[in-house]
């Protein structure tokens, strides 16, 4: 994790997003892994279009939405103009939505409960689209938070796979704020591996490199390249 004295002070997306990069590298490096094992989602919630651009300019292709309308409304016309783009889910999502988000995403990251299983199943007989689909994990069993429990795992991934004959691909967490990542990311790693799971959306801005150590496929960085929210 890098202390705010140590981050350097940049100008623009396209320096930041440089920075993550070789964060990202010399993270999985130091684990012993091979970099392009790990995925930079580029987080985009709350970002117009007009702030996207610089990333896309420098080669980003991956992005992360938390919520469906948001990214109906500028998603198309990006995509439009650089079709390579992948577009991830990582917000909570409504069983109301999953008609628009297979249509609209390439990975779901936030499959958390049987209705969403059964909704995404359904659209994706219909639409004969499939995303990539990730099942959250309430590592804290926080009650405000969404995600299944981590003692549930094993029984909704395999709800997932025979009842809706869904292909999971991987697990995604959000460790309390409050406490540290690292024991969260190794259960969800352990979690993973005893279910046959390769992918894991793991770490955000401030812990991705821990995610990383903890076999991260995914990281999600959002401030950190696009700057403060409004």
């Amino acid at each position: 994790m890098l202390e705010a004295a140590e981050k350097p002070a940049f100008t623009n997306t396209a320096e930041r997003l440089d920075f993550i990069r070789a964060e990202i590298r010399k993270a999985a490096l130091a684990s012993g892994r091979d970099p392009a094992s790990v995925t930079l989602v580029a987080v985009t919630k709350t970002f117009a279009a007009e702030a996207i651009l610089p990333a896309l300019a420098a080669g980003q292709r991956v992005f992360g939405e938390n919520r469906v309308q948001e990214a109906k409304a500028k998603w198309p016309a990006l995509r439009a103009r650089f079709p390579d783009l992948e577009l991830h889910l990582i917000g909570a999502l409504q069983s109301n939505k999953a008609r628009e988000a297979v249509a609209l995403f390439d990975a779901i990251h936030t499959v958390d409960r049987a209705k969403i299983a059964a909704a995404l199943a359904e659209e994706i007989a219909r639409q004969g689209r499939r995303p990539r689909l990730f099942v959250e994990i309430n590592t804290g069993g926080e009650g405000q938070k969404a995600g299944v429990l981590p003692e549930a795992a094993d029984a909704f991934i395999g709800e997932c796979r025979e009842r809706y004959r869904l292909t999971i691909e991987g697990l995604m967490c959000i460790p309390p704020f409050d406490e540290p990542p690292a024991p969260h990311f190794a259960l969800v790693q352990k979690i993973a591996r005893r279910n046959g799971l390769a992918a894991l959306s793991m770490g955000m801005s401030a812990d991705f490199q821990s995610a990383i150590a903890f076999g991260a496929t995914h990281v999600r960085v959002g401030s950190a390249i696009f700057g403060a929210r409004r």
